[in-house]
């Protein structure tokens, strides 16, 4: 029994360590967040990378996942004359739920997955190091500015690709000869459901979404080790993680903004 144990008991004790750690890299982080002045360009940057670079793959991402929502619902409520309403089932899935978690998983997946895999390389070939010889805090020159480039770009991200799913679903519901809706009966039936409150709690979830991100891509980048393997495992680590931690957060704030 006690060989069963010990290993939960390491792995426990591993968690609240990573726990400990991510929440003294964030309070580094918010701390440092007064230093914004001075690193505009470095913002800027990261800016450019995670939300200009990613708007392609977005664009393609939602308008894809509209189009399949309208026709999957569109032909079950068809069977029971209730197609009208689609425009509002469209609605209320991408702003709500599937624009803000689909987009922070592109964003995870893409630009998260980069921040991970560059700072790994920083680490291990020792550059950070090199950094607080300088006097210079990587928290402050690194992890800060990709911070504040997720909480702005993803809930801008995601506004856009709450537009284009919802753009799609329209087209769908439109041209599809067994659903066919007019784009005044989709608008309508949107706006009659669709309320500045839904819009702020997707943005209230990307805002949290893109902080969960850099947080924990910032932190397996900083914790990388063990060369070229240690940096492909950091990679993989930080895209799992994000995405485990956007459901679980997901999950949370949907229940305290019900």
């Amino acid at each position: 029994m006690t060989q069963v144990f010990e290993p939960l008991g390491k792995r426990v004790l591993y968690f609240y360590q990573v726990l400990g750690e991510m929440t003294i890299l964030m309070g580094k982080v918010v701390y440092f967040i007064r230093e914004a002045p001075r690193n505009i360009p470095s913002i800027l940057t990261q800016m450019a990378i995670v939300g200009w670079d990613t708007l392609p793959v977005a664009s393609v991402m939602a308008f894809f996942v509209g189009m399949v929502l309208a026709l999957q619902t569109g032909v079950e409520l068809q069977k029971y004359g209730g197609q009208n309403i689609i425009g509002a089932i469209v609605g209320h899935s991408m702003v709500r739920e599937l624009g803000p978690v689909m987009t922070s998983f592109l964003v995870a997946g893409r630009c998260g997955s980069a921040m991970a895999a560059e700072l790994g390389v920083m680490t291990v070939y020792e550059e950070i190091d090199a950094l607080k010889t300088l006097d210079i805090d990587p928290v402050r020159y690194l992890a800060m500015p990709r911070f504040i480039a997720c909480i702005i770009c993803v809930p801008a991200l995601v506004l856009y690709s709450d537009l284009i799913g919802i753009i799609g679903g329209a087209l769908i519901s439109n041209l599809h000869p067994q659903i066919f809706v007019s784009y005044a009966t989709y608008y309508d039936s949107l706006t009659a459901a669709l309320k500045m409150k839904e819009i702020g709690i997707g943005l209230t979830k990307s805002m949290c979404f893109g902080g969960i991100i850099a947080l924990v891509c910032c932190y397996v980048g900083f914790a990388t080790s063990g060369g070229a393997r240690g940096i492909g495992q950091s990679t993989t680590r930080s895209v799992v993680l994000s995405f485990m931690l956007i459901l679980v957060a997901d999950y949370v704030l949907t229940r305290l903004l019900m």
